[in-house]
């Protein structure tokens, strides 16, 4: 039984304010969107996740995921409703048995609220997850408080809406031209029983600024276990015919650094710092020096594999420092370039990265301008 992930996220989210759509804000450093869909990916009963977008998104959506393994992603409609219609259809090639909607700004989604949905599929057509109304409901008559409906039997529906394939997607094609709310709804319509499944508070939809900063305390408690590591890496000057990287990026100078790979030391100092807070050995033990597939690479997939380790552990990278030590060239020029580079590879906010510089006054190796070495230090959060 295959099951697909189909995640929302094509919409504009006006009212949280900002110049990008809200599944592309930060969330402790991360797009929002991005935690929704490591929760998925880390599910074992999902074989695959793709993604609505609105078509303007797509280089914030491709900044947004690298490094994961998704399906190509789909362009949305001008409601939701038609781009989980467009979604649908665009998985009919791939056939799967189940498939779970859900919006792309819930990214505390949690594994046991995924698989009670999909367990109630054997018993029902479709299942949503939600939570029973708390509170005493009230209508707004001309600004006093009237007496509303009575809550008892009321839920406040989340997502995932989980269903068999072939229902839902026949469903939203009798569905079209109607304005539903939900998923749900459009099953109701067509006749399909659709079960109640205990959702979670923590499964909230992040619409507003408090919104976020609520995920963002929710999500810290999760993440209790901090992690520290530390690497340090040295190489040699080696021949003008070398381009000499560092952080990630090209420096002029007048020789690069002699190595195996790029020789980018301080890539390497961070990657070793990043295995060491998971406790994944060294950058040696996962590209061997002696294998010539790693002659000559660009040693930010170095660093992405150790990030790509965290984020497999639902961990996330909460900050990372690393210092330069040589002579020349001179380090200040390029220390935003630096920062933003490794922010990229590393999938989190430049304000998490410090690039800093020192020399040893002319002593030692650095001193005499025989190489350069480097340092690193880095935070993990781990659940």
């Amino acid at each position: 039984m295959t099951s697909i992930a189909l995640i929302v996220a094509a919409g504009r989210g006006t009212r949280i304010g900002g110049e990008i759509p809200k599944q592309y804000l930060p969330l402790l450093g991360r797009p929002i969107l991005r935690h929704t869909l490591q929760a998925f990916l880390r599910h074992e009963a999902i074989d695959r996740v793709r993604v609505v977008i609105h078509p303007d998104d797509r280089d914030l959506y491709d900044e947004a995921v690298a490094g994961l393994d998704l399906l190509e992603p789909v362009p949305g409609g001008a409601s939701r409703q038609e781009s989980v219609r467009l979604g649908l259809e665009s998985l009919t090639p791939l056939s799967p048995d189940i498939v779970l909607i859900h919006d792309g700004a819930r990214p505390l989604v949690s594994p046991a609220v995924i698989s009670a949905t999909i367990a109630a599929l054997a018993t029902h057509p479709g299942a949503i997850a939600a939570v029973p109304m708390a509170d005493t409901l009230k209508k707004d008559v001309q600004g006093q408080a009237k007496a509303g409906p009575d809550r008892t039997g009321l839920w406040r529906a989340q997502t995932p809406q989980t269903f068999r394939f072939a229902d839902i997607l026949a469903s939203h094609r009798q569905a079209g031209g109607t304005e539903l709310t939900d998923d749900a709804a459009v099953a109701e319509r067509a006749g399909l029983a659709v079960a109640l499944v205990a959702g979670e508070e923590e499964n909230l939809k992040v619409t507003n600024p408090a919104d976020l900063a609520r995920a963002e305390r929710l999500l810290l408690q999760r993440l209790c276990d901090t992690r520290t590591g530390s690497g340090y890496d040295v190489h040699a000057f080696g021949g003008s015919d070398r381009k000499l990287m560092l952080c990630g990026i090209e420096v002029p100078h007048e020789r690069g650094l002699a190595g195996h790979s790029d020789a980018d030391v301080a890539l390497h100092a961070l990657t070793d710092a990043v295995l060491g807070a998971i406790a994944e050995g060294d950058i040696g033990q996962h590209f061997p020096p002696s294998d010539l597939k790693w002659k000559g690479a660009s040693s930010d997939r170095f660093l992405a594999h150790a990030a790509s380790l965290v984020a497999a552990r639902g961990g996330i990278i909460a900050h990372v420092d690393v210092t330069i030590v040589c002579e020349r060239p001179k380090i200040g020029p390029h220390r935003a370039a630096m920062q933003a580079r490794l922010a990229a590879i590393l999938g989190i906010d430049a304000d998490r990265v410090s690039v800093k510089a020192t020399t040893t006054e002319r002593l030692g190796f650095t001193g005499r301008g025989e190489g350069i070495a480097a340092l690193a230090t880095a935070t993990v959060r781990l659940p």
